[in-house]
């Protein structure tokens, strides 16, 4: 070996070894795998960074009045920075829980709950809740819990009467319902956009899937030509062979050659036209015989309980279902009950359809929820045959293959799936004159189909992919009706709830003005320096005003501790009774008039 070719299969040392292409799998597959893996940390941390700065910007919205608002104790702001910042932290995790802390915030400082320090963390807070939950029992239940908590309190704290809890109803309504209502409205408008794009994206597949099936029903056509033309010429071919083989002249060899060109000839023809009926999709000759299913449906189930899969089989027939009902027996049917009908005696068209739709539900359950169980239930009657094969949710630790996180497990979509198989077994069952159905349920997903024993020709479809689309549609249409009543709700419950709180309060406005009537007879009853406590018990539950002095009213008597003020009629605001004590005993009584009146 010269020098030259020395030099060419030198390696440094620790290289990667000889030969060509060496270590270079290793080395793309590795770099992809960092650049991948840098891309998603890139991702994960901008993100974080990005609810971080939100929660941060939501904390400082909450926060900014407790250093220059005053409207409660300071002691109370100093806990309330702790506090509210752990609820813009949890908001996300734990809304409900986040949007309490303002509201026990404000009902620990007064108990008509509104103050201007919290009543923006409760106003966001709300807004979030509503943004950020889907059941909405948990709400409205911490909303009647909070109004029902200010009630006891306005029964039960020194100085507080029912106006205070007429105050924290209008505050818990204008303050945390309204945000509440607008942010769910907001999450069915994001929900309607997000299924906006769903249905432009199954729309977008549907029209892939008409396309590919007008290319192939054109080759079928274009085969359909070849069997006419190559048909055709074929036959002359053997007419010619017959020709040549009963010509004069002819000895026996050739005779007997252009016998087997005929023979060939006319199999050629009959292997062509039985090709190209496969190749012919004419969807209008539904009465011709399908090929027959040598498996049964308990020998596929039996075969996919072999493999390890936990199914179930239920059959019920006609005839088990009188005996149950004359035996009033329930749950005859269990797995592998009705093995014994003959599956043969179902038409062919009809036996096919249910093969191929258990088949395809099993195949979707074991791909989309591996792990569940299955249960195929058929009940077979006299003109009719039910099956339906549901399958459960994916147990925790076996998660479902080609899922997309946050879709879910068992159910066939967009996300795990182009749903072709379901819209073939729809074609299918529908050409058998039946009707198919698959829809998810509270914990997996069930396929319906209902066969009748005595199909009739019908007519195709209106278009294709015409049940994807329909699907797509009806939940386009639910979700804008969501946004529409969500809309509707954010108008009206406001309304609805002031208006009622109004009448609540205008009634209740009625009955303290009647019970603060003091009667002519009790007030000439009254004498100057009866003790207070024998008083008290004749006088009225309620006064005129027991927050302030009446507007205009003289000044009280000197020396005097307290006066009272009380109604001389129910609607009447002038004149008015006054009693006034001092050093526990009436000092002095008698009737006054308000000064804007007299002026």
């Amino acid at each position: 070996m010269n020098s030259s070719a020395r030099a060419r299969t030198r390696r440094p040392a620790g290289g990667p070894a000889a030969g060509p292409g060496a270590g270079r799998p290793d080395g793309v597959h590795g770099r992809f795998r960092d650049r991948l893996k840098g891309r998603l940390g890139e991702g994960l941390r901008r993100r974080r960074v990005r609810e971080a700065l939100a929660d941060l910007a939501l904390f400082l919205f909450m926060a900014y009045p407790l250093p220059f608002l005053t409207d409660v104790p300071v002691w109370l702001r100093v806990v309330a920075a702790p506090l509210l910042a752990a609820a813009a932290a949890m908001s996300r995790r734990a809304p409900l829980a986040a949007a309490t802390v303002p509201a026990v915030l404000g009902l620990t400082a007064t108990p008509e709950l509104f103050t201007s320090t919290f009543a923006p963390g409760l106003v966001a807070l709300s807004f979030l809740l509503g943004r950020r939950t889907q059941d909405v029992r948990p709400s409205l239940i911490a909303a009647v819990l909070l109004c029902a908590a200010g009630l006891v309190l306005a029964l039960t704290l020194p100085g507080a009467d029912l106006w205070a809890w007429f105050t924290l109803v209008s505050t818990v309504l204008f303050a945390a319902v309204l945000p509440w209502l607008l942010g769910r409205f907001r999450r069915q408008q994001y929900e309607l956009h997000s299924a906006g794009w769903e249905l432009a994206a199954r729309m977008e597949r549907e029209q892939q899937l008409v396309a590919e099936r007008t290319r192939l029903r054109e080759r079928s056509r274009i085969a359909g030509d070849m069997h006419d033309s190559l048909g055709h010429d074929l036959s002359l071919i053997a007419v010619r062979a017959a020709a040549l083989q009963v010509s004069a002249g002819v000895d026996a060899d050739a005779s007997a050659s252009a016998a087997e060109l005929r023979q060939a000839a006319a199999d050629a023809t009959e292997r062509l036209r039985q090709i190209i009926g496969l190749l012919r999709q004419d969807t209008t000759e539904l009465h011709q015989e399908p090929p027959t299913v040598s498996e049964t449906v308990p020998d596929l189930v039996a075969r996919t309980a072999a493999s390890g899969v936990d199914i179930t089989l239920r059959h019920h027939t006609a005839q088990e279902a009188t005996e149950e009902a004359d035996a009033g027996e329930a749950g005859a049917g269990e797995a592998g009950e009705g093995a014994e009908s003959d599956p043969s005696r179902l038409p062919p068209l009809v036996d096919r359809a249910l093969h191929r739709v258990v088949q395809e539900a099993i195949t979707n359950a074991t791909k989309h929820a591996p792990g569940s169980a299955i249960t195929v239930e058929i009940r077979q009657r006299s003109t009719e045959v039910d099956v339906t094969v549901r399958n459960g949710s994916v147990p925790e630790a076996v998660p479902a293959a080609g899922a997309d996180a946050g879709a879910d497990a068992g159910q066939p979509g967009p996300g795990g799936g182009s749903g072709t198989g379901l819209i073939s077994l729809d074609e299918r069952v529908r050409q058998a004159g039946g009707t198919f159905r698959a829809h998810p349920t509270d914990d997996g997903y069930e396929v319906t189909a209902h066969l009748p024993l005595t199909a009739e020709p019908i007519p195709p479809a209106a278009f294709e992919g015409g049940a994807g689309i329909s699907r797509s549609r009806e939940e386009l249409a639910q979700a804008r009706q969501r946004v529409r009543r969500g809309m509707v709700n954010v108008l009206w419950i406001p309304v609805a709830a002031t208006a009622a709180l109004a009448v609540l309060m205008y009634g209740f406005q009625l009955y303290t003005s009647h019970q603060s009537v003091l009667p002519q007879h009790t007030f000439e009853d009254l004498r100057t320096g009866d003790a207070e406590t024998s008083v008290t018990p004749r006088l009225p539950s309620y006064e005129f005003d027991e927050e302030s002095r009446p507007y205009g009213a003289p000044p009280d008597p000197p020396h005097t501790d307290e006066c009272r003020f009380y109604r001389t009629a129910t609607f009447d605001n002038s004149p008015l009774y006054r009693l006034c004590f001092a050093d526990g005993r009436l000092s002095h009584k008698d009737r006054v008039t308000n000064e804007r009146d007299d002026g």
